[in-house]
């Protein structure tokens, strides 16, 4: 017998020749990659008006390739790891038109519509679909424009960010199409669509049960000291995790065992309960995962509704400064300047009594002071038993108020009453409202909602009524109030709204 050190030295060249012919045939097969692109640009998409018209994929290292669209050609020449990148001049709203990219192969893009594009983002009310929406049947059935179109994101979160994400491809709106596809977004995209000509695209990209730092980037969350109890409380979740793990394992196998009885007996079968992806909450995951791939696309603006989970106790707190950190952190990452960044303010819900509703909407409310930003206050529209209304008509419309105000330009009001100062009155406190121009009014009876403190801190219910542009609040059992706030609960009871029909949004303030 050979001995085994004679072996491996009688193969050593063979496998040097076998190595020499693998890397060649590597070599051989890079040097005939084919151009591919990301699932963003696809046959039917929507690209931006008015900026330039960016377009990137992958071919061999070193390879030219040209791409045609509205009557330009533009070249690239892919990097050492294959990326190539090239940009068409700006253009106006129109379409169809066709794209050809151009390398190794060859690749035809069709039916692309050139409008404005919109992201809508954020957890379980922006995904809510179009089948649990008031009077869905007959809003699917009448949901048949081919100028909207609709890219749909699947849930991903990733601890780095990637490239590319997984997608359900552009397609036009079609009743068969929208049914499972974000309410809000959809509503928003019509009533654009009834009041300008352009197409619009939306891409929807949200997870329910996520928080707010999942959709941030890691070099945002961690460039900001005061947000690192994110971090911190990333770390109980870890630890837990194999317990929870566990006892998911072992509600899946109840429920399974449960399921099975009720089939066999003919009987529906119970509702699996509801837990949230572990990954889904990982800082930076869903940003890494269903944003960072999107951010070379060019987009209009961003619609978003989120904020529930992040009204625990221990959340809550931070959500001012981590929700404004976010939309910085997606202006830097898209590179286009401050775009619109719209967002709904959390409605009226009995939650639980540890969460700290009032302290978000705060938050969110406070958020108004980056520019173009805007805010849809939902405070009358939610449904106190239900954590998703499906009364996404009237939150969709609001947004689109704001678009149709400051993107577009209409001269309408687009907002209901916010609160801008207070001053002192004897034994009284008024109130200066922004957006009430026209007058507020007290819906449905006299006015309520407010509270006022003295210097102690302890709130009782005011009495309050409207002198034109003002309230003016007091209490018999607060002779000097101090501290003053509207709409304090999570679901309140509260009727102040301008003449225009929108609310006042819940606010809490104090004497300077």
């Amino acid at each position: 017998m050979i001995p085994s050190m004679m072996r491996l030295r009688c193969l050593t060249p063979f496998c040097r020749r076998l190595s020499a012919f693998f890397v060649f045939f590597v070599l051989a097969a890079c040097s005939r990659a084919d151009v591919t692109l990301p699932a963003l640009l696809a046959d039917h998409m929507v690209v931006q008006r008015g900026l330039p018209v960016h377009i990137w994929g992958t071919a061999a290292p070193a390879e030219s390739v040209s791409a045609s669209f509205r009557n330009e050609t533009r070249t690239a020449i892919a990097d050492e790891l294959g990326r190539w990148s090239l940009y068409f001049s700006p253009g106006e709203a129109g379409g169809p038109f066709p794209m050809t990219i151009q390398g190794n192969n060859t690749l035809t893009l069709s039916d692309i519509l050139v409008g404005d594009v919109w992201v809508a983002s954020g957890q379980s009310n922006m995904e809510l679909p179009m089948t649990r929406v008031t009077n869905a049947e007959a809003e699917i059935a009448a949901a048949n424009d081919p100028k909207i179109r609709l890219f749909q994101v699947k849930k991903k979160a990733s601890d780095h960010p990637l490239t590319d994400v997984e997608a359900k491809t552009w397609v036009a709106c079609t009743p068969e199409t929208v049914a499972d596809s974000s309410a809000v977004a959809y509503f928003f995209a019509r009533d654009l669509r009834q009041k300008e000509s352009v197409p619009i695209g939306l891409i929807e990209s949200y997870w329910g049960g996520t928080a707010a730092e999942a959709w941030t980037s890691l070099r945002a969350l961690s460039a900001d000291a005061s947000l690192m109890p994110v971090f911190a409380e990333r770390v109980p979740a870890v630890e837990e995790q194999t317990n929870t793990m566990l006892r998911l394992a072992n509600e899946d196998r109840d429920f399974e065992h449960a399921a099975a009885e009720a089939k066999a007996a003919g009987q529906p079968a119970p509702n699996r309960r509801w837990h949230p992806d572990f990954g889904s909450w990982d800082p930076s995951g869903l940003y890494n995962g269903m944003i960072a791939p999107l951010t070379p696309f060019a987009i209009r603006g961003v619609i978003w509704y989120q904020g529930e989970s992040n009204a625990g106790p221990e959340r809550a707190p931070l959500y001012a400064r981590l929700f404004q950190t976010m939309i910085r952190d997606w202006w830097r990452s898209w590179g286009e300047g401050d775009f619109p960044f719209l967002f709904v303010q959390l409605p009226n819900w009995i939650a639980d009594p540890r969460n700290q509703w009032p302290e978000v909407r705060e938050a969110q409310r406070q958020t108004l002071v980056l520019r173009n930003t805007g805010m849809a206050v939902t405070i009358d529209v939610g449904d106190p038993a239900n954590l998703h209304p499906p009364d996404k008509q009237d939150v969709a419309a609001r947004l689109a108020l704001i678009a149709r105000a400051q993107v577009y330009g209409e001269k309408i009001e687009y907002s209901g009453p916010l609160f801008r100062q207070v001053t002192t009155e004897d034994h009284a406190l008024r109130l200066w409202f922004e957006h009430a121009t026209n007058g507020l009014v007290a819906k449905g009876g006299e006015l309520k909602g407010f509270e006022v403190a003295g210097s102690d801190g302890k709130f009782s219910p005011a009495e309050a009524r409207i002198e034109g542009p003002t309230v003016v609040v007091s209490s018999s059992a607060v002779e000097s109030p101090v501290y003053v706030r509207y709409g304090w609960l999570a679901s309140p009871d509260c009727n102040l709204y301008n003449r225009d029909g929108l609310p006042a949004s819940p606010f809490r303030a104090e004497i300077n």
